[in-house]
This record gives C-alpha cells, structure tokens and sequence, in this order.
C-alpha cells in the first residue's frame, strides 16, 4: 500500500491493470461461492504469505533464535488474519461484514495514494517507507470512513443486510461484539461513528504496510516475493488488510464478557 509511489513505466502500470483484474475475478469469485472454495482460497493465500514471511525472517535476521520468534510470529499474525477471514463468511452471516472491511481498507489504499500524490508533505517514517505522508494518512482515515458510511446508511436502509436471513426487522447483529456493529438510534451519529471506526482502520493498515516495509529492509529486498506480476508478492498486496484482520480478531478475543 503506497500514497506516493513513483509513476510507473506504460508498459507495467499495463501488467499490473491484468495482474490486479485476474486477481479481482480469482479473489470475487472465491468470495461469492463460499463455501470449500472460500476455504482453500483463504489457506492457499495464507500459506503464500507466510512463505514469503519466513523468506524475510531469513533475510533479515542472523541468529536462530530471533529467526525462530519471527517465524512463531508469522503463524499467529497469519494465522490469526485467515481466521477472520473464514469467520467472516460463514453461513451464519451475509456478505456485508466481511465486504465492508475490505472496502475499508480498499478505502484507505485509494485515499492515501491520491491525496499523498497530491499534496505529498512531510513523511511519516522515511527510513522505513519514504513514500508515506501524512497527508496520506488523513486521505486514507477520510477514504475508510466514506466506505464505512456509506455501508452503514446501506445497513440502516435495508439495501444491505447483515443477517443470514436478510431480514433487518429481527433486530441488530453484534456477532458477539461490543459496540454493536449495527447503528441504533441511541448510538453515537452516524458519521462520528464512522469516523472514529475509519482511524482506527487506516492506522492499523497503515501500521501494517510499515511493518512488511521494515521486514523487507532488514532482508534487503524490494518485494516480498514475485508470485503477481507487477505487484510483487501476496504480503505486499495483503499486508494493510492482514494488519486490520489480526486487531479485528485480538478485539474479539479479547472483549469484555
């Protein structure tokens, strides 16, 4: 994920529009059957990342021990993330949890790409990731909470259910978790809401990207694999989203009984 990234050659920025379109269709198709398909989809991604994962723990690290820690590490932050992602679509819910959370960091990508790119700023952490602004960092919080509240007014309206059924008359659905996902009308606005929700979003996805981007520094290369032409490896494509899973997940395990 990147807000300021150097234009591309013609020649790739056309292998990363066919690379990102076959990984839409791939992903999205994957998505909408559910089921055993959603399943291997999850586990063989997964287990990409976490060989690319393993690959920079290697590079980056010189005694057994550290490389040992960084690698149990992996498992859990991996492991954790995929987790969500099955929980997340299951038959018990609708697609509108789990689409949302990826529109959201989809959101942040966008935001921050585009208003870094345009007002660019003093950086963030240029010794781990130079092309990070902070004013891609707002442009991400406002592209996550234009997601997340446009999916809410979705919610509140009935054009997207988040109940099995798809009958939002039965109530709210928390699926255990504390807020409840659904805006009742004694909750915080609308907009408030999304705004508090969409910070936390792009930080932690933007707290991902840092992450993988200091990983690849300490094991001196560029990508963190080069599985998908023109846009290096599955961690690299997934490591916002991964970052938000694995806080998403820490928050359900951990929530107050």
């Amino acid at each position: 994920m990147a807000d300021a990234d150097p234009p591309k050659k013609k020649s790739d920025l056309g292998v990363r529009t066919v690379s990102a379109a076959v990984m839409l269709v791939v992903a999205g198709g994957a998505l909408w059957l559910g089921g055993v398909v959603w399943t291997a989809f999850v586990c063989a991604v997964a287990l990409g990342v976490l060989w690319e994962w393993v690959r920079l723990a290697r590079g980056g690290t010189q005694h057994p021990g550290e490389r040992a820690a960084f690698n149990f590490g992996g498992m859990l932050y991996v492991g954790i993330g995929a987790a969500m992602l099955l929980f997340l679509r299951n038959p018990f819910f609708s697609l509108a949890p789990l689409l949302t959370i990826l529109l959201a960091v989809i959101g942040v990508d966008v935001g921050a790409y585009f208003t870094g790119r345009t007002l660019r700023g003093p950086k963030i952490a240029p010794s781990i990731s130079p092309s990070k602004t902070w004013s891609g960092l707002l442009g991400g919080v406002l592209g996550a909470t234009l997601v997340l509240f446009g999916a809410a007014r979705f919610w509140q309206e009935g054009l997207l259910s988040v109940h099995p059924q798809g009958n939002a008359a039965d109530g709210p659905a928390c699926f255990g978790m504390q807020p409840c996902w659904y805006l009742t009308a004694n909750a915080l606005p609308l907009f408030v809401t999304c705004l508090l929700t969409g910070i936390l979003v792009a930080v932690c996805a933007q707290a991902g990207d840092f992450f993988e981007s200091w990983m690849k520094r300490r094991a001196g290369v560029k990508d963190s694999g080069n599985f998908i032409p023109g846009h290096g490896g599955f961690f690299d494509r997934l490591d916002g989203l991964l970052a938000v899973l694995f806080v998403l997940g820490l928050m359900i395990l951990f929530q107050p009984r």
